[in-house]
């Protein structure tokens, strides 16, 4: 029940006939895309205020901020076009998975030379995207290895840092969407899109590849193997939000469904049970580092989570693709 009034809550979409698209897109700009960058640049601004009042690891401030804003950028991360692609804004933000541990090298390095770089916003976005956004700060703040330093002002200074440079390509995105927007909504021309298709099929891309990361990295990941579970690997596991970000990606890519498939009352009401089965399967697993996957029951539980997750992208695929218009051999993951 509660997925289902958070979902409603975000879901307004406009009608629209199959011909034209133009209220679609325009409804995916103004209800979808502008609201959800709009609420991150304000919550990112928050975290950054909640950084320079008290820099403890341990602040309860600075933690909630941190929490509040990492739910911000899950709700528009699937969106990896445009603005968020400038300059490597997303990877800025959310450098995961990190395969190679380069977030623990790059803060290490950082406080093992005192680096400053972080003296100016434009000296830290030169830096490596590695120890910068979401993921880093997460480490600075429940990672024992990195919550106190010997240096306690330069680990509070790297803290301010993280926290401004999220700010600053959350604000980024924000005001080029403004501009950006346009190019969705009035494609050809100077725009990146040439027709409303291409436009169309580039939502109909984030939907799809955002269901396929949820269910192939952010639980593929942990899942493993049957004999050699990796729980570890769960996104954003040492602040407990790695089922969280299933959870809150589910409901943004719902609501993003519901918008693209507006015009097609039975597509949206199938595509609306799927996403109510695999959110409601979220909420009972009680399992916020997603930690049970080493156990047997654990993983079946997860696992059914992920083939819940499959099934959206079955009536995404077969159904709202070709509705739209998005030919079959459409690949969401090669750019087509």
């Amino acid at each position: 029940m509660r997925a289902v009034l958070l979902a409603c809550a975000l879901m307004t979409p406009l009608p629209a006939t199959a011909q034209d698209r133009g209220p679609i897109l325009t409804d995916v700009v103004e209800g979808h895309i502008l609201p959800g960058n709009a609420r991150l640049s304000k919550a990112t601004g928050a975290l950054s205020s909640a950084a320079q009042g008290d820099c403890a690891a341990t602040s309860p401030e600075l933690r909630a901020a941190y929490h509040a804003a990492f739910d911000r950028w899950i709700t528009v991360s699937h969106l990896r076009f445009g603005p968020s692609e400038t300059d490597n804004r997303a990877f800025a933000l959310a450098f995961w998975p990190d395969t190679k541990g380069f977030t623990t090298k790059a803060l290490s390095g950082l406080i093992a030379v005192r680096d400053s770089a972080f003296e100016t916003p434009e000296g830290f976005a030169e830096t490596s995207v590695a120890g910068r956004g979401f993921f880093a700060l997460e480490m600075m703040l429940y990672d024992p290895a990195f919550m106190e330093t010997e240096d306690e002002p330069y680990r509070c200074a790297l803290v301010q840092a993280i926290a401004v440079d999220i700010n600053h390509n959350a604000n980024a995105i924000d005001a080029d969407w403004v501009s950006y927007a346009s190019q969705i909504t009035k494609p050809g021309g100077q725009s990146a899109f040439r027709s409303d298709n291409e436009a169309m099929q580039e939502l109909y891309k984030a939907l799809v590849t955002g269901l396929e990361f949820t269910a192939n990295t952010r639980l593929g990941r942990p899942l493993g193997a049957f004999d050699r579970p990796r729980p570890k690997r769960a996104e954003a596991r040492r602040s407990e939000r790695s089922l969280r970000h299933v959870e809150l990606s589910l409901i943004a890519l719902w609501d993003l469904a519901a918008r693209l498939s507006s015009d097609h009352p039975e597509i949206d009401t199938d595509l609306a049970e799927a996403f109510e089965k695999a959110i409601d399967r979220a909420q009972r697993l009680d399992d916020p580092r997603l930690a049970g996957i080493a156990t047997p029951q654990g993983r079946l539980r997860v696992e059914a989570l992920q083939q819940s997750i499959n099934d959206i992208r079955s009536v995404a695929t077969t159904d709202l693709g070709p509705t739209l218009g998005i030919n079959a051999g459409f690949n969401a993951l090669d750019g087509d």
